[in-house]
């Protein structure tokens, strides 16, 4: 185990401790890779609220939830035997850090139940999971979003939940496989299980108003407490009633199966749904449409960004792992066109993704503990979806509708001493040229194959580990894939803010930007950072990073 330090890291998630153990064996089914499978029809769209049931496993919780609630577990993929275990968690014990919350308050979960589709595939039913869902380690991808009360009879938490239970079960009739579960088949490789069993919706109560959250501390505030835990299955729901009567609306999603671009395409259908619209986007979850080329080919580029986890390397004599912590700032549109004007020339202008990102790297090299010897990391996720076409119109249709991870993590590494010296339009070509090798069909293809041609064995990306001796600190950038605040709107307002929260663990940082709720230009800026480089925002960049406060907020 002692091999595999960097994945038992990487794996941690605060709270996904899924439970699928079960194995199924079946003559019926060959191995995902080789694509015989059943893929029945998704079911029509359910007239809202017709016969909407509940689940067949409800009961009722009260419990407290405070500041000294118990560690969350850390996800701990044996890889010694990861055949049997690569969709089953065990828990041990994380540090203290991670639960000395400083804001006092106590949450009570006054019911928990399971909701399941109205309308489902009427047998279960095994849906393999894409050789690009296969890079994913099991981690869970959170967000929430803040209603202000307004309005008695629309904001009464009694309205909220009845709006979000019924709906949820409609629109689970065509996000089926969001009502199933993560488990092995016989191979040893995760699939989605579609056996309608339903999702987690915790009802609770925090003692606590909207306005005393301090938002700008997520680990004290909000971390296990305000966003439910993946106890099973694939999606979870929580929504939590404040002492001043605003609501806070959470979900988890099994990142396996869901990336930033289908959670934002899930939540909007299932607002849609509860405001009984016509759902915009119906998903395909047709994994064969990601099937490999035959044969299977890629160039020796993915080697310098992908790894097969049996060559990672044990760890140092002296490894200690230095936690990471969450943060949100926003950035005013002035402070973004600033940034992306120094990033840009006169002949070429970067895009704020490309610029933020040569701004971040250039950041990192100015630490007090920075080597000059040593080389900074970043990566920026990249969605394929709008780079992949189809031999048919049929297939760019699925492709442009599909459910899944779609993404590629390339990254960049400098000399710290080069990047300090370089000015921000040198570091933004720099990010421009990484980024771009990843922007084309060919790349998505060839990472299909190699995915491929390394099965069984999982792989992860490079930018996670320290493989030689000049590495030094790593982070992953994302642009958060459209999520906006009113696609979040159930039929009593807006949210007044909204963002992912994605603590994944491991020892590579994270950022990812959202668009402001006040629809400004502003940016949310969601960081999973050590404490020195969030000391490093603080002292060189708090001109750009202003911390998310009440003032900014201006919560009543």
């Amino acid at each position: 185990m002692k091999n595999y330090y960097h994945v038992l890291y990487l794996g941690r998630s605060k709270g996904l401790s899924i439970l699928n153990k079960r194995w199924v064996q079946t003559d019926s089914f060959t191995r995902a890779h080789q694509y015989s499978r059943i893929h029945p029809k998704s079911p029509q769209t359910p007239h809202p609220f017709s016969n909407s049931h509940f689940s067949r496993n409800r009961c009722r919780i009260v419990s407290n939830v405070s500041h000294n609630y118990p560690p969350p577990s850390l996800s701990n993929l044996n890889l010694n035997n990861h055949h049997a275990q690569i969709s089953t968690m065990h828990t041990l014990q994380v540090s203290d850090h991670e639960v000395d919350n400083q804001l006092d308050y106590q949450v009570k979960v006054k019911e928990s139940e399971f909701i399941s589709a109205t309308h489902a595939p009427n047998h279960e039913f095994w849906m393999p999971l894409s050789n690009l869902d296969l890079l994913l380690p099991p981690l869970a991808a959170e967000g929430f979003f803040c209603y202000q009360k307004k309005d008695e009879t629309a904001m009464s938490m009694e309205m909220v939940v009845k709006t979000l239970k019924e709906s949820l079960a409609g629109v689970l009739s065509i996000y089926y496989p969001l009502a199933g579960e993560i488990v092995p088949n016989r191979h040893g490789e995760p699939e989605v299980l579609c056996n309608n069993n339903g999702v987690e919706f915790v009802q609770a109560h925090a003692d606590v108003d909207l306005k005393s959250l301090d938002l700008h501390h997520p680990d004290e505030s909000v971390k296990g407490k305000l966003v439910p835990k993946l106890n099973r299955g694939v999606f979870s729901v929580q929504v939590t009633e404040l002492n001043c009567g605003s609501i806070i609306v959470s979900c988890a999603f099994d990142h396996r199966l869901t990336d930033a671009k289908s959670c934002t395409i899930f939540l909007t259908a299932w607002a849609e749904f509860a405001r009984f619209n016509k759902i915009s986007n119906i998903p395909s979850f047709r994994s064969s449409i990601l099937s490999p080329r035959r044969p299977p080919r890629y160039d020796t580029t993915f080697e310098d960004m992908y790894i097969p986890v049996s060559s990672l390397p044990p760890p140092p004599p002296s490894y200690v792992e230095d936690p990471l912590c969450s943060r949100f700032y926003y950035i005013d549109a002035e402070s973004i066109q600033q940034v992306q004007s120094q990033a840009s020339t006169k002949d070429i202008r970067r895009s704020k993704l490309q610029s933020f990102t040569a701004y971040i790297w250039k950041l990192l090299a100015q630490k007090r503990d920075c080597d000059a010897n040593e080389t900074t990391r970043v990566g920026v996720i990249v969605n394929g979806q709008k780079f992949l076409t189809g031999n048919t119109d049929e297939e760019l249709s699925y492709l442009k509708t599909h459910y899944g991870n779609i993404l590629s993590i390339p990254y960049g590494k400098e000399n710290n001493h080069h990047l300090n010296e370089m000015t921000l339009d040198e570091v933004a070509n720099k990010v421009n040229a990484f980024v771009n090798t990843a922007s084309n069909e060919e790349h998505f293809r060839g990472l299909v194959d190699w995915v491929e041609l390394h099965r069984p064995e999982p792989g992860v990306a490079r930018i996670y580990f320290k493989l030689d001796e000049t590495d030094g600190d790593a982070v992953v950038v994302s642009a958060g894939y459209g999520l906006q605040t009113e696609i979040m709107q159930f039929g009593w307002g807006e949210p007044e803010f909204g963002s992912y929260h994605f603590p994944w663990g491991g020892q590579t940082g994270y950022i990812t930007t959202a668009p402001s709720a006040k629809n400004n230009g502003d940016w949310v800026v969601y960081t999973h950072l050590k404490q020195k480089h969030l000391d490093l925002i603080d002292s060189k960049a708090s001109h750009v990073f202003k911390p998310l406060s009440q003032s900014y907020l201006n919560f009543r």
